[in-house]
């Protein structure tokens, strides 16, 4: 069995050191005859960018991951309490905005994490941060798998039920409308108050053409970068698994070389 800490090393790397050095722990670990613990490191999956935050936070940011826990049974408890009819939705709402807002303190520190290209994390992979810290709030395996600060892929929160989205977000009860006011005997206007007014709905007009405009300008840019994001994790997934197989093959190389070096000692001492 490979030694934890050892793995443990591994996981809190650069994440662009990782496949390297565990292809040189996989070496040193076949060079001292422990061709079984060689194999399962070479095994070992290179994190997701957003696995891999997840791994910094929980290494980091002891009390705020343990907050994150706490606020999640807060929840849990909670949620409990409203189905079975113990609870009310004010205690549900207090403890949603308790483990919300621990998930938003660890999202800001994930924010101070770089990429391997000295980027920011991108909204996308953020965003992948905050589902799996609520994953991992909320689900005893998602937490077990966080825990440990190997996660490999990032985990996706399937949620507390309808009620708890209901009594957490229901509205406040709709108020009666004010009865209406008798509209006011309109006076005449003059021939240039009445131009005025023609080039003021004009202007409204056109200032409402020109913002529609925008905000759908606006909206394109807004997919075309989220879908540039997507494409980018995409890419770097095709170099992850491109790695993984790199350092499969290469672990067969190093087990096929020993191999033959063996059967050649064997063979001159015939």
């Amino acid at each position: 069995m490979v030694d934890d800490v050892e793995v443990d090393d591994l996981y809190g790397l650069p994440l662009e050191q990782f496949v390297s050095e565990r292809t040189t722990l996989s070496r040193e670990l076949r060079a001292q005859g422990r061709r079984e613990e060689a194999g399962e490191v070479a095994r070992l999956r290179k994190p997701s960018v957003a696995a891999w935050a997840v791994n910094q936070l929980v290494r980091t940011q002891g009390n705020a991951v343990r907050e994150l826990f706490g606020a999640g049974d807060a929840l849990r408890d909670a949620h409990e309490q409203a189905v079975s009819g113990r609870g009310d939705g004010a205690a549900l709402r207090t403890a949603a905005e308790r483990e919300r807002a621990a998930v938003d303190a660890l999202v800001v520190a994930a924010r101070g994490l770089l990429s391997a290209d000295g980027h920011e994390l991108s909204t996308a992979i953020i965003d992948r941060v905050a589902e799996t810290l609520h994953a991992a709030a909320l689900e005893d395996q998602a937490r077990e798998q966080v825990r440990d600060a190997r996660l490999e892929h990032e985990l996706r929160h399937v949620g507390l039920g309808d009620l708890a989205v209901s009594a957490v977000t229901s509205p406040a009860p709709a108020r009666k409308p004010a009865p209406a006011r008798p509209a006011a005997p309109r006076a005449s206007q003059p021939a240039e108050a009445k131009a005025a007014a023609r080039e003021r709905l004009k202007a409204r007009e056109a200032a409402r053409t020109a913002e529609a405009a925008a905000k759908r300008r606006a909206a394109r840019a807004a997919r075309a970068v989220q879908a540039a994001e997507e494409r980018r994790e995409r890419a770097a997934q095709v170099l992850r698994d491109a790695d993984e197989a790199l350092a499969a093959a290469q672990a067969e190389a190093d087990e096929a070389e020993d191999e033959h070096r063996e059967a050649q000692e064997r063979l001159e001492n015939l």
